[in-house]
Order: structure tokens, then C-alpha cells, then sequence
């Protein structure tokens, strides 16, 4: 399995379904989110979307054993972390949201996680940074400290830490997220549908320019990136599984 996607009424339903590798965002994962957004953007009987991963994992992120989770015209990388959206996607988290996975969630409108819920950004341990959108909007949803921690120390977040601090909306117990997220969309939809979307694209536009100065100060860091060694020790450990032996160049 890859993704899949099914309509409960006027809410579009989307599961990452790749348990054996962590939920793992491939190329075939990112075109089934891409055309399950498009379906949610284009057809106007759907009017909120939930993104949710298996009951014990979100997503790790981009599977880095073929590093081919290609970008889409309309939605960028992921399908999703570019894309300009008007109806609200909320994200439902069981389990761990590590690096592109957390940024799949930021990239959502709300979150809501169980207890088992862990957000965490551990580009810098493997040599990297964060390239879809974390290095300007975990300090958008989080406290600039707590985002910069997470964001050069790795540190990670329980679900009732991120609660407190205002990521996340609604912690629920295990197995619940992704039936309160969709009780979250049932009562966006009780709302008028014109009036939501025109809530969030005003709420968007205000943030179109901040979002311009993030992507380019996180193109600017992944251009040193990806001249560095440190980069290429730091994927060389992982895949080898020991520690890395960091140049700091």
C-alpha cells in the first residue's frame, strides 16, 4: 500500500499506508497525496480534508533509502507542502511525525494527536537541515525557543508538550486521533463552506509574504547543505548505523 483515500460525506479522508517502512514518503506516496488534494481542491462537494498516517506511525519523513519523493506541479514536495489550499485539511497524528513527516503536519491547518504522538526535526543528526517548510513554520506554530531547539538540537515533543505550547489542537487517547479529526472537519462543515474558504485564503494571504522570505532562506541553507561533507558523512552513518564523525564544513 501507498496512500489511499476515501470521501465520508463532504470530508475526504487520506491514510499513508506504508507501515513496513515507517510510513516513509516515496514517489508513489507523494503522487496518491497529490491526486487525493487535487480530488479535495477540485470537486466541490468536499469541503475539509483529514491527512493521517497508520495507527502507530504518522511518517518518518522522506524515505531515505531511494530519496525520490519527488515534488508535484500543484502541490510541491510531498503533493502537499507547497500547495495553495482553501478548504482545511487537518491533520490526524498517531505515532511518530519525524522531520518531513512534522513538516507534512505543519504544512496542514490543524493538528490533533493521541498520547502517542512524538514531533520531532532531526535533520541536523544526519547532517542536513530541514527543507519543506520547518525552518520558518515550527516557529510560526511553536515558541521561537522551543522551535529553535527542535530545530538544532533535535529535541522532540510529546503530544501533551505540544498541546500546552499550542501545536496541536486536541490530544485524544491512542486510536483516537483520526476519528476526533474527522469530528473537527464535521463541525468545520456545519459552518458555511464559502465563509471557511474565504477565511483561509485571508489568513493565507497574510502569510504569503513571510512564506516567500522562509523558502528562500531555507534555499539559501540547503545550497551550503549540499556542498558540505558533513552532509555526506552524516547520510553515510545513517545508512551505516554508527555515529557520525562530523568535519563542521
Amino acid at each position: 500500500m501507498t496512500a489511499r483515500h476515501e470521501q465520508r460525506g463532504h470530508i475526504l479522508v487520506i491514510t499513508i499506508d506504508r507501515p513496513q517502512k515507517r510510513n516513509a514518503i516515496n514517489s508513489e506516496i507523494t503522487e496518491a497525496i497529490d491526486r487525493a488534494l487535487n480530488e479535495l481542491d477540485d470537486n466541490p462537494e468536499l469541503w475539509a480534508g483529514v491527512l493521517t498516517g497508520t495507527l502507530t506511525m504518522f511518517s518518518a519523513g522522506t524515505d531515505m533509502s531511494s530519496r525520490d519523493a519527488r515534488v508535484t506541479e500543484r502541490g510541491g514536495e510531498y503533493g502537499l507542502i507547497r500547495r495553495q489550499r482553501t478548504k482545511p485539511l487537518i491533520a490526524a497524528v498517531e505515532g511518530n511525525a519525524l522531520g518531513g513527516g512534522f513538516e507534512i503536519a505543519l504544512a496542514c491547518d490543524l493538528i490533533v494527536a493521541s498520547t502517542t504522538a512524538r514531533f520531532a526535526l532531526p535533520e541536523v543528526l544526519r547532517g542536513v537541515v530541514a527543507t519543506s517548510g520547518a525552518l520558518f513554520r515550527a516557529m510560526r506554530a511553536l515558541p521561537i525557543n522551543v522551535a529553535r531547539e527542535m530545530l538544532i538540537a533535535g529535541t522532540s515533543l510529546d503530544a501533551e508538550r505540544a498541546y500546552q505550547l499550542g501545536l496541536v489542537c486536541q490530544v485524544t487517547e491512542p486510536e483516537r486521533a483520526c476519528q476526533a479529526a474527522i469530528e473537527l472537519a464535521e463541525r468545520i462543515c456545519a459552518a458555511s463552506p464559502h465563509s471557511v474558504q474565504q477565511t483561509l485564503k485571508a489568513i493565507n494571504a497574510q502569510l504569503a509574504h513571510e512564506d516567500a522570505l522562509g523558502w528562500e532562506a531555507t534555499r539559501v541553507a540547503v545550497e551550503a547543505i549540499l556542498q558540505s561533507e558533513d552532509m555526506q558523512e552524516g547520510l553515510a552513518a545513517f545508512f551505516e548505523k554508527r555515529p557520525p564523525q562530523w568535519k563542521g564544513r
